[in-house]
């Protein structure tokens, strides 16, 4: 395996010094699959500690705050703050605040996301709102489905917060927001705009929210689709772990590939890569 080391010169000075990488790093089926641990992530997290490595969580999944995913992982048997917890909820709210600050949106979602959002200054309304936001949730009400397919007909934007059809638990594949956008987008005949990987939208945000150059950061995920196309996408360098969705057989249908593929994280030795 080839190390990748950036270096570089101080204006006061010929000192030079090595640039530690960062890591921004998926959370189902790279850390856990549903509430079960995938072995070894505890042990390759606390190797990030131990080196003083700047790493976040992502996740496309909106349902929780970043404090209930936190909690999540404890009882899975890792150990993270929630500072270090990025989700598409959060990206989504901050969206919204950019494109139209204290603004009203119908939102379709779980905690996560409507926490975030009224967070970012929000007021959640079914009353004429600026945007229809979709999210993560256990069940859709057909009603909350009609109301928006009506709001977007009527003015409202789409926004999505992920475009995963699907995704892995503990009990195997779970449909996702994506699956439910189609079924608005056929209604309404107006795609959603999708704020989650692989948008590289996220990628920046979170970037931008723990202060890490595309450059000097990794990213490690299980999806083609997503974590390694929103990587590349962001100007990263990309890590493909096998513990989820993407099996080896999978990676030559993509026309673009991983700069590494591991078995698990467990396999990862953070310090091959400065």
């Amino acid at each position: 395996m080839v190390k990748s080391t950036v270096v570089f010169l101080t204006w006061k000075g010929t000192e030079l010094r090595t640039m530690k990488k960062n890591f921004l790093i998926d959370m189902d089926g790279v850390l856990v699959h549903g509430s079960k641990m995938v072995p070894g992530a505890d042990k390759f997290i606390q190797s990030l500690v131990d080196d003083d490595r700047k790493f976040a969580i992502l996740t496309n999944n909106s349902k929780y705050t970043a404090r209930d995913l936190a909690h999540r992982l404890e009882q899975a048997g890792i150990d993270i703050d929630e500072g270090k917890l990025f989700t598409s909820a959060m990206a989504t709210a901050e969206f919204l605040a950019n494109q139209k600050p204290n603004g009203k949106a119908f939102v379709m979602g779980e905690v996560g996301l409507t926490e975030a959002i009224h967070s970012a200054g929000y007021i959640l309304t079914s009353v004429d709102p600026d945007f229809v936001v979709l999210g993560e949730m256990s069940s859709y009400s057909i009603d909350q489905i009609t109301r928006a397919v009506r709001l977007i007909e009527e003015g409202a934007r789409f926004i999505a917060t992920n475009p995963d059809p699907n995704g892995p638990s503990e009990n195997g594949m779970v449909p996702a927001t994506g699956a439910m956008a189609a079924l608005i987008e056929k209604a309404t005949g107006k795609a959603p705009f999708f704020v989650g990987k692989p948008n590289p939208l996220m990628m920046r945000t979170a970037l931008n929210h723990y202060d890490m150059h595309s450059e000097d950061t990794f990213m490690i995920g299980d999806r083609m689709d997503t974590d390694v196309l929103s990587g590349i996408s962001g100007g990263m360098e990309t890590i493909l772990v096998l513990s989820g969705m993407t099996k080896p057989e999978d990676i030559d249908k993509y026309p673009f590939h991983p700069k590494y593929v591991f078995d698990s994280v467990a396999d990862i030795d953070v310090k091959q890569f400065d």
